[in-house]
């Protein structure tokens, strides 16, 4: 192990605690705490005793000093904040002084690639450096530069848009980047083949919302997977879902309606559009209609039940 490895000044060349632990930008605490403990499984003593002892030192020079305090950056919304900020300080200087000149080949073509191929190439990128990252202490030098390089082109692609963030809380890990290879800027089939996958993604997040009765996080999911593929059927009835669960019943009906435009055959789309329309029916008609006048009063208590028997209903079998 190099005599300057792990002095004050080589520390310093890894001030990005994203690159560190090998995350997106875009990752919330659950997703950093998840590769957190993946890396603090990977690097205990108890799994090096057969290492080099070249490597067996730098495992236990690594995770006191560079992957623990990352963790410690990232692991606070706060503290994630302060840190996003600081890189956005960075790619403004950089641009201003004309030093912004990505060398990793990941990262010059980050900075070339259309628009709506951002997201997907960054977060394919982060999967692939980081798969051999913690491997060597040369891996984690190259792989954790390239990272903090990719970083700050994603953050200059993304500059003015408003939302770059996850904004989850309390679900489950994000799902598994698999480290599928990254489409050429020529090549469309792939290109759409990775987008669907990742749209597939933010629907099974969506799904797992709608069970845990998160609406507005699933509202943000299918939002996302309509992007790429605003033409499935089964995310608009799920959209349409979440906007129920959110109590917003005409956005729903809008999405179940497009989810049968789509597919004509929806049978979750049909039986929920269904509902909300007698539903509207319902109220639509005359009080003198709804109620004789001479039923009792107690059949006002009684209709209650039934008025909120369809929401109930709805969201009985959400996995249907």
């Amino acid at each position: 192990m190099p005599n300057t490895s792990f002095s004050p000044d080589w520390l310093q060349r890894f001030s990005d605690p994203y690159a560190v632990l090998g995350v997106s930008v875009a990752a919330d605490d659950r997703r950093i705490l998840k590769r957190y403990r993946q890396l603090a499984k990977q690097l205990h003593p108890d799994l090096q005793r057969q290492a080099p002892t070249d490597h067996q030192q730098f495992v236990q020079q690594i995770l006191p000093k560079l992957v623990n305090p990352a963790y410690q950056q990232l692991k606070l919304d706060k503290s994630r904040s302060e840190v996003l900020a600081t890189l956005r300080f960075k790619v403004r200087r950089l641009s201003r002084e004309q030093k912004f000149l990505p060398r990793c080949p990941l990262s010059q073509q980050l900075l070339d690639i259309p628009t709506a191929e951002i997201d997907l190439f960054y977060e394919q990128a982060i999967t692939q450096l980081c798969s051999q990252q913690y491997d060597s202490l040369r891996n984690f030098e190259t792989a954790t530069r390239q990272l903090s390089e990719l970083n700050l082109v994603f953050l200059r692609r993304k500059m003015g848009d408003p939302v770059i963030r996850e904004k989850r809380t309390g679900l489950m890990a994000p799902s598994r980047a698999t480290a599928s290879p990254i489409p050429s800027p020529g090549s469309a089939d792939a290109a759409e083949k990775s987008s669907k996958n990742y749209a597939d993604r933010h629907f099974t997040r969506a799904r797992e919302y709608i069970r845990t009765n998160k609406a507005q996080n699933a509202i943000q999911e299918m939002k996302d997977a309509l992007k790429l593929d605003p033409q499935n059927s089964n995310y608009h009835c799920l959209m349409g879902q979440a906007y129920l669960l959110n109590k917003l019943p005409g956005m729903a009906k809008v999405h179940f309606r497009q989810a049968l435009r789509l597919n004509a055959k929806n049978a979750v789309a049909q039986k929920y559009l269904t509902r909300l329309e007698a539903e509207d029916s319902q109220a639509a008609k005359p009080s003198s209609q709804v109620q004789s006048t001479s039923q009792p009063a107690a059949s006002d208590n009684q209709s209650a039940p039934a008025k909120r028997g369809l929401f109930s209903s709805i969201f009985s079998r959400r996995s249907g």
